[in-house]
This record gives structure tokens, C-alpha cells and sequence, in this order.
């Protein structure tokens, strides 16, 4: 078995939701929580990536650590850098905070299925990023990209080897990796719980 990490991105904005999306509530659980139940179902340790002054909200159990300090608020990939970083592992399954109706049977599909340096979600024409799965040998490139000022994920998956794994593959739920971002897409996360 190879050693996996599940890195949990907690750290957003949440500009368009209005309030941290990470503990917004579904029935007295908070959102990052039930992404946090995945990845330790899937990985041999979770890194929790927050902002500092998130970091006291967390349980005393999980290990929860902040952007390192150069790369502070540069984004989703200071924090899987930062998580890297952090714990020494030979692959990393990346998870958003803002994907409650995500299902364990679709991230352990998703390991099976990694075989490249990155292994990113396809949801119909679009990327999902932020669900994902890097080697560790990815981080000197990530490193190179942030000193470069160059935030975004994309330019790394036209340099690299990328397995674009479609959502189809993994759930017939099309629900599965929808991101929490507005509070309209959290009305309709609650409808499709309802349903």
C-alpha cells in the first residue's frame, strides 16, 4: 500500500457564501467535517489547511496547519504545497471543504485510478481542481510555480501528467461534486439531500 495523505482545504475566502463555508452546518455537522470522515477513511493521515484565525475551531484530533509563510493567502496551491510540506508522504488525495455530498466509493475509486503525476475530477466539460490526486514528486514543480507568482493549477496540468478521470467513472450521483459556493448552490445541496 502505498502511504497516502488527504489534504483538506479549509482556507477559502467565502466571499460568495457570506460566511466560512467550512462550518456551515447539515444537521449539527459542520461541512468540513464530512470531508474529513473521507479522506480518513481513504488515507493513512489528514492535514487540515486552514487560515490562522480558523485554526482554534477545529477539533484538538486533527491536525490542522496554516499556509507557511511565504506563500500565505496565495490560494488552493499554497495549501497543497504547505500540506506537502507538512507530511511526508508518495501521494496526496486534495479535497475542498465545500463538497459535502461527496461519497467515499468515489474517492476510493478515484485512488484506484491514479496512475499519472496528478489525477484531477472531470465533472462533464469542466475540472474539478480541487478534487484530485498528486505525487509527491510534484512538489518541487508546485514550489517553482508558487516562487513564480503563478497561483493557478491549471498551467501545472499543461506541464505535467495528468489523468483527467471523468465524475461518471467514479459516481452516477450528479450531485456528488457539487462545490457549496453561493447560497443558492447550498439550497440546492439541501434539495438534492431531501431527495
Amino acid at each position: 500500500m502505498r502511504q497516502t495523505t488527504g489534504i483538506l482545504l479549509a482556507g477559502g475566502q467565502s466571499r460568495r457564501y457570506g460566511t466560512p463555508k467550512a462550518f456551515a452546518k447539515i444537521d449539527n455537522t459542520f461541512f468540513y467535517e464530512y470531508v474529513y470522515r473521507l479522506l480518513h477513511q481513504s488515507c493513512d493521515e489528514v492535514v487540515v489547511v486552514t487560515r490562522e484565525e480558523f485554526a482554534h475551531c477545529f477539533k484538538p484530533s486533527e491536525r490542522v496547519i496554516v499556509d507557511v509563510e511565504e506563500y500565505r493567502g496565495c490560494g488552493p496551491l499554497a495549501g497543497i504545497y504547505s500540506a506537502m510540506r507538512a507530511s511526508l508522504a508518495e501521494q496526496y488525495v486534495v479535497l475542498p471543504c465545500d463538497m459535502p455530498l461527496l461519497e467515499q466509493t468515489a474517492i476510493d475509486i478515484l485512488l484506484k485510478k491514479h496512475s499519472q503525476e496528478i489525477s484531477v475530477v472531470q465533472v462533464e466539460n469542466r475540472l474539478q481542481p480541487l478534487v484530485s490526486v498528486w505525487e509527491r514528486t510534484m512538489l518541487p514543480f508546485i514550489e517553482q510555480a508558487l516562487k513564480e507568482k503563478s497561483f493557478s493549477l491549471k498551467p501545472l496540468f499543461e506541464k505535467h501528467k495528468v489523468t483527467y478521470i471523468p465524475s461518471s467513472t467514479l459516481t452516477d450521483n450528479p450531485a456528488t461534486f457539487l462545490n457549496v459556493n453561493t447560497i443558492e448552490e447550498d439550497k440546492e445541496m439541501r434539495e438534492w439531500l431531501k431527495s
